[in-house]
């Protein structure tokens, strides 16, 4: 495990995957993080890239290939280098290789930095193209945070806080795929409360979310996490079933639809990034 620390957080990495693993509160010891119980799912906060989601059939076509990827894509997966390593601050970085290259013909540079700031730790994604051609990929998040059940609170005594939705409309999921079918669910004061029986059909998927924060909240203390994320257009909500956690997922990019086509270069949320050209996305969560 690789460790990053202030006097608020104890943060720690795995290199595979660039995988954020524990997010510990130094004032009371609590990891706030999913623990990674394989009896229920075993990551803890993967990266997803260079797609988020699933493919239908696992198979995408570019040019006159056609090429397969598993759900979320293969960079978490993959050994990360650490190109910097700081006592607040980590820097992994994963390119293209012959491996990559098989299902994924396209050469990039994948950064993932870590930075603590005071009772906050931000994840800044960085991709660079350096291809001579167009980069096409998806990216997001998955951080999984705990649902601390050992402190006289159960799953349905915690909500999530929305700073400006009172109303989720979201996509029902079909074999993994994105349905055209949607739902609604009202809010009460921006809360929803939380049951497991909210993700016994996958999870909820929204493309249209106003949200740019949600609190994690409970009804009996004044323990919260507060996840912040600006400029990530798909959202999704998520739990292993009858798993204590909640994964919150800022997507640039979604799961294809049940009616496409298969074409990367035109799959819904897809970024096109031209030669020698960086995008970057931050999302950071504060514990207290």
């Amino acid at each position: 495990m690789i460790y990053i620390e202030n006097d608020c957080i104890k943060a720690g990495f795995s290199s595979k995957g660039a995988e954020l693993q524990q997010l510990i509160n130094i004032k009371n010891g609590e990891n706030y993080l999913w623990e990674g119980d394989n009896k229920f799912w075993g990551k803890f906060s993967p990266v997803l890239f260079p797609i988020v989601g699933s493919l239908k059939d696992d198979t995408y076509r570019y040019k006159d290939g056609s090429y397969k990827l598993s759900r979320h894509g293969f960079a978490r997966d993959k050994e990360f280098s650490l190109e910097i390593q700081n006592s607040d601050e980590l820097l992994f970085v994963l390119s293209h290789s012959a491996d990559t290259l098989v299902a994924y013909p396209f050469k990039f540079m994948l950064g993932i930095r870590y930075k603590l700031d005071n009772t906050t730790l931000s994840c800044s994604y960085e991709v660079l193209n350096t291809d001579e051609k167009e980069l096409l990929f998806s990216i997001g998040g998955h951080p999984a945070f705990a649902i601390n059940t050992s402190n006289g609170c159960a799953y349905s005594d915690y909500y999530l806080q929305f700073d400006k939705d009172i109303m989720l409309n979201y996509h029902d999921i079909e074999n993994d795929l994105i349905s055209n079918n949607t739902n609604n669910i009202p809010l009460d004061g921006g809360k929803l409360a939380l049951d497991h029986r909210l993700f016994y059909n996958d999870a909820l998927v929204f493309k249209t979310l106003k949200s740019e924060k949600i609190s994690l909240r409970n009804r009996k203390n004044s323990n919260r996490i507060d996840f912040e994320f600006k400029n990530f257009p798909y959202f999704g909500i998520w739990a292993a079933r009858d798993a204590d956690f909640i994964c919150l997922e800022p997507w640039c990019g979604i799961a294809d639809g049940v009616r496409h086509e298969q074409f990367l270069e035109n799959k819904e949320g897809i970024i096109k990034l031209a030669p020698k050209q960086v995008f970057k996305r931050t999302w950071s969560v504060a514990i207290s």
